[in-house]
Protein backbone atom coordinates (compact mmCIF):
# COMPACT_ATOMS: atom_id res chain seq x y z
CA UNK A 1 0.00 0.00 0.00
CA UNK A 2 1.14 3.95 -0.06
CA UNK A 3 1.82 5.58 3.15
CA UNK A 4 2.70 8.63 4.19
CA UNK A 5 6.14 8.66 6.05
CA UNK A 6 7.88 10.39 8.94
CA UNK A 7 10.86 9.86 8.42
CA UNK A 8 12.63 12.38 10.64
CA UNK A 9 12.27 16.36 11.73
CA UNK A 10 10.39 17.52 8.86
CA UNK A 11 10.69 14.91 6.38
CA UNK A 12 8.10 13.24 5.41
CA UNK A 13 7.41 11.16 2.18
CA UNK A 14 4.74 8.82 0.43
CA UNK A 15 6.03 5.76 -0.54
CA UNK A 16 5.38 1.97 -0.03
CA UNK A 17 4.68 0.17 2.79
CA UNK A 18 3.61 -3.38 3.93
CA UNK A 19 0.06 -4.08 4.41
CA UNK A 20 -1.10 -4.15 7.54
CA UNK A 21 -1.77 -7.66 8.87
CA UNK A 22 -5.03 -8.60 9.77
CA UNK A 23 -5.75 -11.04 13.34
CA UNK A 24 -9.07 -12.69 14.13
CA UNK A 25 -10.43 -9.44 16.04
CA UNK A 26 -9.29 -6.71 13.74
CA UNK A 27 -11.18 -5.38 10.66
CA UNK A 28 -9.24 -4.33 7.67
CA UNK A 29 -10.00 -0.37 6.78
CA UNK A 30 -9.76 1.59 3.72
CA UNK A 31 -8.76 5.03 4.95
CA UNK A 32 -10.78 7.79 3.13
CA UNK A 33 -10.40 10.41 5.00
CA UNK A 34 -7.48 10.66 7.80
CA UNK A 35 -6.87 14.46 9.45
CA UNK A 36 -3.58 15.89 10.61
CA UNK A 37 -3.52 16.55 14.20
CA UNK A 38 -1.27 18.41 16.40
CA UNK A 39 0.78 15.29 17.70
CA UNK A 40 1.27 14.86 14.39
CA UNK A 41 2.76 18.20 13.61
CA UNK A 42 4.83 17.41 17.39
CA UNK A 43 6.31 14.19 16.01
CA UNK A 44 6.91 16.29 12.51
CA UNK A 45 8.47 19.01 14.34
CA UNK A 46 11.39 15.79 15.96
CA UNK A 47 9.63 17.12 19.82
CA UNK A 48 7.99 13.47 20.30
CA UNK A 49 9.89 10.76 21.01
CA UNK A 50 7.23 8.69 21.61
CA UNK A 51 6.86 8.62 17.77
CA UNK A 52 10.20 7.75 16.35
CA UNK A 53 10.70 7.78 12.94
CA UNK A 54 10.71 5.71 10.81
CA UNK A 55 6.54 5.74 11.42
CA UNK A 56 3.24 5.98 9.34
CA UNK A 57 1.33 8.89 11.79
CA UNK A 58 -2.28 9.55 11.84
CA UNK A 59 -4.97 8.80 13.85
CA UNK A 60 -8.11 11.01 13.09
CA UNK A 61 -9.46 8.21 10.42
CA UNK A 62 -12.66 7.32 8.94
CA UNK A 63 -13.31 4.87 6.15
CA UNK A 64 -14.60 1.74 4.70
CA UNK A 65 -14.22 -1.85 6.10
CA UNK A 66 -12.88 -4.36 3.61
CA UNK A 67 -13.96 -7.81 3.47
CA UNK A 68 -15.45 -10.06 6.14
CA UNK A 69 -19.20 -9.79 7.85
CA UNK A 70 -19.17 -5.79 7.79
CA UNK A 71 -17.37 -5.50 3.99
CA UNK A 72 -18.46 -2.17 2.68
CA UNK A 73 -19.77 -0.34 6.29
CA UNK A 74 -18.50 2.87 6.59
CA UNK A 75 -16.92 3.42 9.84
CA UNK A 76 -15.30 6.20 12.04
CA UNK A 77 -11.98 5.04 14.54
CA UNK A 78 -11.46 5.35 18.47
CA UNK A 79 -8.06 4.93 17.77
CA UNK A 80 -7.24 4.59 21.23
CA UNK A 81 -6.86 0.91 21.94
CA UNK A 82 -7.31 -0.42 25.64
CA UNK A 83 -7.19 -3.76 27.53
CA UNK A 84 -10.74 -3.96 28.21
CA UNK A 85 -10.38 -5.60 31.39
CA UNK A 86 -8.03 -3.88 34.21
CA UNK A 87 -9.95 -1.40 36.53
CA UNK A 88 -9.98 1.75 34.50
CA UNK A 89 -11.53 0.13 31.53
CA UNK A 90 -13.97 -1.86 34.09
CA UNK A 91 -14.86 1.38 35.38
CA UNK A 92 -15.85 3.42 32.51
CA UNK A 93 -12.26 5.56 32.35
CA UNK A 94 -10.39 3.40 29.46
CA UNK A 95 -8.54 6.13 29.09
CA UNK A 96 -6.62 5.60 31.52
CA UNK A 97 -5.58 2.05 30.89
CA UNK A 98 -2.65 1.45 32.19
CA UNK A 99 -2.08 -0.39 28.44
CA UNK A 100 -3.20 1.84 26.28
CA UNK A 101 -2.18 2.48 22.58
CA UNK A 102 -3.23 4.90 20.09
CA UNK A 103 -2.70 4.28 16.66
CA UNK A 104 0.24 6.38 15.16
CA UNK A 105 3.12 5.41 18.01
CA UNK A 106 4.66 2.14 18.25
CA UNK A 107 3.72 -0.87 17.23
CA UNK A 108 1.19 0.50 16.07
CA UNK A 109 1.02 2.14 12.10
CA UNK A 110 -0.95 4.94 11.97
CA UNK A 111 -3.66 5.97 9.20
CA UNK A 112 -1.92 8.14 6.80
CA UNK A 113 -1.94 5.29 4.53
CA UNK A 114 -4.63 3.40 2.16
CA UNK A 115 -5.19 0.88 4.77
CA UNK A 116 -5.05 0.35 8.60
CA UNK A 117 -5.99 -2.23 11.25
CA UNK A 118 -8.56 -1.89 13.64
CA UNK A 119 -10.71 -4.01 16.62
CA UNK A 120 -14.41 -4.62 15.87
CA UNK A 121 -14.73 -2.23 19.28
CA UNK A 122 -13.20 0.60 18.05
CA UNK A 123 -15.45 1.19 15.46
CA UNK A 124 -18.59 3.10 15.14
CA UNK A 125 -20.79 2.82 11.74
CA UNK A 126 -21.80 6.44 10.37
CA UNK A 127 -24.55 6.77 8.79
CA UNK A 128 -25.34 7.49 4.76
CA UNK A 129 -26.36 11.03 5.41
CA UNK A 130 -22.81 11.78 7.08
CA UNK A 131 -19.95 12.50 5.11
CA UNK A 132 -16.49 10.88 6.08
CA UNK A 133 -14.69 13.69 6.10
CA UNK A 134 -16.70 14.72 8.75
CA UNK A 135 -17.34 11.24 10.59
CA UNK A 136 -12.91 11.78 10.49
CA UNK A 137 -13.08 14.38 13.04
CA UNK A 138 -14.90 12.40 15.74
CA UNK A 139 -11.23 11.91 17.05
CA UNK A 140 -10.57 15.69 17.77
CA UNK A 141 -13.84 16.67 18.75
CA UNK A 142 -13.79 14.16 21.15
CA UNK A 143 -11.28 15.20 23.13
CA UNK A 144 -13.13 18.48 23.90
CA UNK A 145 -15.92 16.72 24.57
CA UNK A 146 -14.32 14.65 27.71
CA UNK A 147 -12.57 18.12 28.74
CA UNK A 148 -16.51 19.88 28.65
CA UNK A 149 -17.89 16.83 30.43
CA UNK A 150 -15.39 16.63 33.30
CA UNK A 151 -15.26 20.38 33.95
CA UNK A 152 -18.96 20.17 34.20
CA UNK A 153 -18.99 17.36 36.34
CA UNK A 154 -16.64 19.30 38.70
CA UNK A 155 -18.88 22.54 38.57
CA UNK A 156 -22.27 21.10 38.50
CA UNK A 157 -25.23 22.57 37.54
CA UNK A 158 -25.56 26.63 36.75
CA UNK A 159 -25.21 28.78 33.92
CA UNK A 160 -21.34 28.97 32.90
CA UNK A 161 -19.08 30.93 31.15
CA UNK A 162 -15.79 29.51 29.28
CA UNK A 163 -12.77 30.17 27.71
CA UNK A 164 -11.09 28.05 25.21
CA UNK A 165 -7.75 29.03 24.18
CA UNK A 166 -6.53 27.64 20.68
CA UNK A 167 -8.51 27.64 17.67
CA UNK A 168 -7.51 24.77 16.29
CA UNK A 169 -9.61 21.57 15.24
CA UNK A 170 -9.14 20.97 19.66
CA UNK A 171 -9.87 23.84 20.83
CA UNK A 172 -12.83 24.33 18.02
CA UNK A 173 -14.30 21.28 19.07
CA UNK A 174 -13.91 21.92 22.81
CA UNK A 175 -16.51 25.33 21.78
CA UNK A 176 -18.85 23.10 19.86
CA UNK A 177 -18.86 20.34 22.40
CA UNK A 178 -19.53 23.16 25.36
CA UNK A 179 -22.51 24.25 23.13
CA UNK A 180 -23.72 20.65 22.83
CA UNK A 181 -23.54 20.31 26.32
CA UNK A 182 -25.28 23.44 27.79
CA UNK A 183 -22.47 26.43 27.94
CA UNK A 184 -23.31 29.14 25.26
CA UNK A 185 -21.35 31.88 26.16
CA UNK A 186 -17.89 31.26 25.07
CA UNK A 187 -14.88 33.25 24.12
CA UNK A 188 -11.86 31.83 21.97
CA UNK A 189 -8.53 33.12 22.16
CA UNK A 190 -6.50 32.53 18.88
CA UNK A 191 -3.03 34.51 17.96
CA UNK A 192 -3.13 34.39 13.92
CA UNK A 193 -5.26 36.38 12.69
CA UNK A 194 -5.98 34.44 9.24
CA UNK A 195 -7.21 31.96 11.88
CA UNK A 196 -9.09 34.20 13.99
CA UNK A 197 -11.06 35.73 11.22
CA UNK A 198 -11.68 32.00 9.88
CA UNK A 199 -13.32 31.21 13.46
CA UNK A 200 -15.14 34.69 13.41
CA UNK A 201 -16.65 34.20 10.08
CA UNK A 202 -17.04 31.07 8.84
CA UNK A 203 -17.25 28.95 12.22
CA UNK A 204 -19.10 32.35 14.11
CA UNK A 205 -16.90 32.09 17.07
CA UNK A 206 -16.37 34.68 18.96
CA UNK A 207 -12.72 34.73 18.79
CA UNK A 208 -10.44 37.76 19.64
CA UNK A 209 -6.40 38.61 19.62
CA UNK A 210 -4.39 37.28 22.77
CA UNK A 211 -3.72 40.86 23.57
CA UNK A 212 -7.50 41.76 24.15
CA UNK A 213 -8.30 38.97 26.51
CA UNK A 214 -8.48 42.19 29.43
CA UNK A 215 -7.42 41.01 33.24
CA UNK A 216 -11.31 41.64 34.20
CA UNK A 217 -12.43 39.27 32.38
CA UNK A 218 -12.86 35.46 33.99
CA UNK A 219 -14.92 32.71 33.09
CA UNK A 220 -15.85 29.89 35.08
CA UNK A 221 -14.32 27.09 32.42
CA UNK A 222 -11.13 27.88 30.88
CA UNK A 223 -10.06 24.65 28.52
CA UNK A 224 -6.69 24.66 27.10
CA UNK A 225 -6.02 23.27 24.12
CA UNK A 226 -2.33 24.39 23.26
CA UNK A 227 -0.89 23.52 26.39
CA UNK A 228 2.13 25.78 26.57
CA UNK A 229 3.42 27.92 29.83
CA UNK A 230 1.83 30.93 27.98
CA UNK A 231 -1.16 29.76 27.56
CA UNK A 232 -1.25 27.74 31.16
CA UNK A 233 -0.59 31.34 32.67
CA UNK A 234 -3.42 32.87 30.93
CA UNK A 235 -5.29 29.95 32.07
CA UNK A 236 -4.68 30.06 35.69
CA UNK A 237 -5.25 34.20 35.26
CA UNK A 238 -8.50 33.95 33.62
CA UNK A 239 -10.53 31.44 35.73
CA UNK A 240 -12.85 32.58 38.17
CA UNK A 241 -12.96 31.72 41.72
CA UNK A 242 -13.66 28.09 41.98
CA UNK A 243 -13.74 27.90 38.38
CA UNK A 244 -12.11 24.84 36.58
CA UNK A 245 -9.28 24.34 34.08
CA UNK A 246 -9.54 21.61 31.51
CA UNK A 247 -5.77 20.87 30.28
CA UNK A 248 -5.83 19.82 27.04
CA UNK A 249 -2.70 20.86 24.81
CA UNK A 250 0.81 18.96 25.17
CA UNK A 251 2.84 22.01 24.01
CA UNK A 252 5.29 21.46 26.17
CA UNK A 253 5.59 19.95 29.86
CA UNK A 254 5.82 22.25 32.49
CA UNK A 255 5.71 26.30 33.31
CA UNK A 256 3.11 28.88 33.46
CA UNK A 257 0.23 27.81 36.02
CA UNK A 258 0.07 30.67 38.96
CA UNK A 259 -0.41 27.67 41.77
CA UNK A 260 -0.62 30.16 44.17
CA UNK A 261 -3.33 32.16 42.87
CA UNK A 262 -5.11 28.37 42.40
CA UNK A 263 -4.24 27.38 45.64
CA UNK A 264 -6.21 31.06 47.21
CA UNK A 265 -8.99 30.85 44.81
CA UNK A 266 -9.67 27.12 44.99
CA UNK A 267 -8.92 26.46 41.27
CA UNK A 268 -9.29 22.93 39.61
CA UNK A 269 -7.48 21.94 37.53
CA UNK A 270 -7.36 18.80 35.21
CA UNK A 271 -5.77 17.15 33.05
CA UNK A 272 -7.07 15.97 30.01
CA UNK A 273 -6.13 12.63 28.07
CA UNK A 274 -7.94 11.86 24.98
CA UNK A 275 -11.81 10.42 26.07
CA UNK A 276 -13.56 7.47 27.26
CA UNK A 277 -15.03 5.34 24.87
CA UNK A 278 -17.86 6.58 25.64
CA UNK A 279 -16.95 9.77 25.17
CA UNK A 280 -16.23 8.44 21.38
CA UNK A 281 -19.49 7.27 21.13
CA UNK A 282 -21.24 10.50 22.42
CA UNK A 283 -18.93 12.52 20.39
CA UNK A 284 -20.03 10.95 17.18
CA UNK A 285 -23.80 10.65 17.68
CA UNK A 286 -23.86 14.46 18.28
CA UNK A 287 -22.32 14.77 14.89
CA UNK A 288 -24.54 12.40 13.05
CA UNK A 289 -27.25 14.12 14.58
CA UNK A 290 -26.04 17.84 13.68
CA UNK A 291 -25.76 19.00 17.26
CA UNK A 292 -22.15 20.13 16.27
CA UNK A 293 -22.77 22.81 13.50
CA UNK A 294 -22.11 21.51 10.15
CA UNK A 295 -18.30 20.76 10.43
CA UNK A 296 -17.72 22.44 6.91
CA UNK A 297 -14.23 24.32 8.43
CA UNK A 298 -12.01 21.78 6.76
CA UNK A 299 -9.69 22.02 4.18
CA UNK A 300 -8.95 18.85 2.25
CA UNK A 301 -5.90 17.70 0.18
CA UNK A 302 -4.53 14.50 -1.00
CA UNK A 303 -2.46 12.25 0.81
CA UNK A 304 0.43 12.89 -2.05
CA UNK A 305 0.49 16.27 -0.59
CA UNK A 306 0.70 15.67 2.65
CA UNK A 307 4.37 17.01 3.38
CA UNK A 308 3.64 19.97 1.79
CA UNK A 309 0.26 20.81 4.36
CA UNK A 310 2.29 19.97 7.07
CA UNK A 311 4.96 22.55 5.97
CA UNK A 312 1.95 25.06 5.37
CA UNK A 313 0.77 24.53 8.67
CA UNK A 314 3.92 24.94 10.29
CA UNK A 315 4.22 28.04 8.06
CA UNK A 316 0.92 29.19 9.65
CA UNK A 317 -0.24 29.64 6.43
CA UNK A 318 -3.75 27.53 7.00
CA UNK A 319 -6.39 29.45 7.95
CA UNK A 320 -9.03 25.81 8.24
CA UNK A 321 -8.65 24.50 11.82
CA UNK A 322 -8.23 21.03 10.21
CA UNK A 323 -6.80 19.66 6.93
CA UNK A 324 -7.79 16.44 6.16
CA UNK A 325 -6.10 14.20 3.88
CA UNK A 326 -7.81 11.76 1.31
CA UNK A 327 -5.37 8.35 0.79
Amino acid sequence: MKALVYEGPEQLSLRDAPDPVLTEDQHLVKVVAVGICGSDMHAYLGHDERRPAPLILGHEAAGVIVGGPRDGERVTLNPLVTCGICEACLTGRDNLCPERMIISMPPREGAFAQYVVMRAENLITVPGHVSLEKAALAEPIACGWHAVRLAKERLGAGSHTALVLGGGAIGLGAALSLVAQGVHDITMVEPNEGRREYLTDKCRQHAIAPDDLTSDMMFDIVIDGVGYAKTRATASAHAKPGGVIAHIGLGEATGGLDVRRMTLQEITFIGTYTYTAQDFRDTAQAIFDGRLGPLDWVETRALADGPAAFADIRAGHVAAPKIILHP
